[in-house]
């Protein structure tokens, strides 16, 4: 008996963000206040502001539930947008704070707000006045032990490593420091709370990368790309953000010494490695209605979402 075949489900668009014309310190120089340095994994400014440019308009409500220095709300508000942040580190929350202080002495009126606690618990940090509110919200998870931060030589010593690592290493709290698959269970906890905020339709933008573990490729991107789905989200674009320079006929890499280290030494070892040029961005979208007579989401229970 002939059957009738399954509809294929067409993969999600691809696109390339050219991000890093400018240098990290350039874009954020003047704009964030100097603590903001030594914070192990910032998000690149101008790939915050091209995710708010291009998914949401002027007065709309920008969320980021790991909002580190604040990159996504001063970038927001640079452009006009109302903004949200939750941070878990208080330090990193009075930067955050401080960067937004900054903009409004630069004469940018805004309305943003930054909370302290766990993103996890997102529906008891925020207030229920931003529920359904936001058009967008951006974030990134961290990926724990980091090859981010700075280096001094010091004589004797060798190279010394420094403003990598996430707060308090033994604070089993901070999702940075709980492993990789409590990690991702974390996130899509963080990613099915942030879904009561998003209003109907809207999106969320999530910057990640692989990395290695003793050599060994961790695929984070798919990961949380399935995180998102069992989140109850629709995955509508998968981008491309480069953290390299688009010159005339090649890619200018601005890999950390780190990172050049690191692939110096693997490719001694006979690993063909490459330095990371651009972090993946996974764009999703929330349903389009909420099902008829579903109650309002709490924070032990979030309202399920159907398309």
């Amino acid at each position: 008996m002939r059957t009738t075949p399954e509809p294929v489900t067409p993969a999600p668009a691809l696109s390339v963000w050219t991000t890093a014309q400018t240098a990290p310190t350039t874009q954020r120089k003047g704009r964030y206040v100097p603590e903001s340095t030594p914070h192990p994994a910032k998000m690149l400014p101008a790939v915050a502001a091209y995710a708010i440019s291009h998914y949401t308009h002027p007065g709309e409500l920008v969320l980021d539930p790991m909002c580190g220095i604040g990159t996504t709300l001063v970038e927001a508000v640079h452009l006009g947008r109302r903004a949200a942040g939750v941070e878990y580190e208080p330090h990193w929350a009075d930067v955050s704070r401080a960067n937004l202080q900054l903009a409004a002495e630069h004469g940018v009126k805004h309305n943003a707000r930054v909370f302290r606690g766990d993103a996890r618990q997102l529906t008891a940090l925020l207030p229920p006045e931003y529920i359904g509110q936001a058009a967008l919200v951006v974030t990134s998870p961290p990926y724990g032990p980091s090859t981010h931060g700075r280096v001094a030589v010091a004589p004797g010593e060798g190279i010394q490593k420094y403003y990598h690592l996430y707060g308090n290493t033994l604070d089993r709290g901070n999702l940075a420091n709980i492993g990789h698959h409590r990690l991702l269970a974390g996130f899509m906890r963080v990613l099915t709370n942030a879904t009561v905020f998003l209003r109907p339709g809207g999106h969320i933008v999530i910057t990640i990368r692989p990395w290695r573990e003793h050599a060994e490729l961790i695929d984070l991107p798919a990961q949380i790309l399935d995180c998102g789905r069992d989140a109850g989200l629709i995955p509508v674009e998968r981008c491309v953000a480069l953290l390299a320079r688009a010159a005339e006929h090649d890619l200018v890499a601005r890999g950390s010494f780190f990172q050049r280290d690191f692939v110096r030494k693997q490719r001694d070892a006979g690993l063909p490695l490459h330095l990371i040029a651009h972090e993946d961005v996974l764009v999703f979208r929330s349903p389009l209605q909420r099902p008829t007579g579903c109650r309002e989401a709490t924070a032990d229970a979030p309202a399920s979402w159907a398309a």
